[in-house]
């Protein structure tokens, strides 16, 4: 659309130099040359939406273009020039912030899925260590009640020995204290003194 733009323009500028000049051409030549100096310099409508600098621009030349005298041509070809260059400019700057904001908006939309992405994945893995932590726990609270039983199992099985010994112990002296009971009664001395001597 651009290019067809330029070519109308460049075409009607060729037309404008390739016209006889102000002092040759006849008084309704003139007429015809400025009637087409202000159908060219007039703003041309838009199809797309441009900004509003380059509608500034183009109204700012055709406001100094009626100022101009119709007999210079030549400062007429190079405004138009210059307008179609201008033109074009703020064309190619108005698609180039266009594409950048799609470009930012792209890249946009992808970090937050990936942000996304990335918290509930977080959460999911949270999710994940929290219940093997509650496992490791009740693990844990059952080890240590069994080991906590194992204590007092051996507890009970230590102090069953005490008991066992203590009474064992209570019947050896017992049984001591009747032999010397039966030693003094017959006179006699025993054969073992302290166990490892003999008389």
């Amino acid at each position: 659309m651009v290019e067809e733009e330029n070519k109308k323009v460049e075409s009607e500028a060729t037309q404008a130099a390739e016209a006889p000049s102000p002092q040759e051409a006849p008084a309704d030549a003139k007429d015809h040359n400025d009637a087409a100096s202000e159908r060219s310099l007039a703003p041309i409508p838009e199809e797309r939406n441009s900004d509003s600098k380059s509608l500034a621009t183009i109204q700012k030349y055709s406001d100094s273009a009626d100022e101009m005298k119709s007999g210079d041509a030549v400062d007429r070809d190079a405004l138009l020039a210059r307008v179609v260059t201008e033109k074009r400019l703020a064309l190619i700057k108005a698609w180039e912030e266009s594409e950048k904001t799609k470009a930012e908006n792209k890249a946009y939309k992808k970090l937050s899925a990936i942000g996304a992405w990335e918290n509930s994945r977080k959460a999911i893995v949270e999710a994940q260590l929290k219940k093997i932590e509650e496992k490791l726990e009740k693990k844990r609270a059952e080890y240590a009640e069994k080991m906590n039983n194992k204590k007092s199992e051996i507890h009970k099985a230590a102090e069953e020995k005490r008991v066992m010994v203590e009474a064992k112990r209570g019947e050896d002296i017992l049984t001591v204290e009747e032999i010397a009971a039966k030693f003094r009664s017959t006179g006699n001395t025993p054969k073992r003194i302290f166990g490892c001597f003999r008389f």
